[in-house]
This record gives C-alpha cells, sequence and structure tokens, in this order.
C-alpha cells in the first residue's frame, strides 16, 4: 500500500503540471541522430554488462564434495 503522503504528492502532480506555462522548456529542442544512436549503444551496452554479471554470479558452482575420493565397500563402480 502506498504511504499516505505520496498519495497526496500524486494528487497534487496534476495541479502543479497546470500551472507551468507552455512552451516553457527552453533548450528542449529534437535530440540529433548521432546522440540518439549514441544513447541507445550505451543503453545497450549497460543492459549486456548487468545481465553478464547476473549470469556470472547466479550460476551454479560444481563443488566437489569431500567424498568423492573415498571408496566405499558396498558401492559398486567405486573400484
Amino acid at each position: 500500500m502506498v504511504p499516505p503522503g505520496h498519495i497526496l504528492l500524486l494528487l497534487f502532480l496534476p495541479v502543479a503540471a497546470a500551472q507551468t506555462a507552455p512552451g516553457s522548456c527552453s533548450g528542449c529542442g529534437p535530440l540529433s541522430l548521432p546522440l540518439l544512436a549514441g544513447l541507445v549503444a550505451a543503453d545497450a551496452v549497460v543492459s549486456l554488462l548487468v545481465v553478464g554479471v547476473v549470469f556470472a554470479c547466479a550460476r551454479p558452482r560444481h563443488r566437489p564434495t569431500q567424498e568423492d575420493g573415498k571408496i566405499y565397500v558396498n558401492m559398486p563402480g567405486r573400484g
């Protein structure tokens, strides 16, 4: 559940957005194509790095048990 203070903030957000004058954004022109391509490429690289780190940390590791070298009398195939 959302805390009461956050609900109040969400209720006043449209009111605050209505108070801003349209066109008050200075220097908010369209992005150039090289800049946009660079942002997309950087996002792809960072996403692949995150996926790689998660994969490397989450894969199961093979740890040999202490009993692999022991030979038991009642275990066929180990001796």
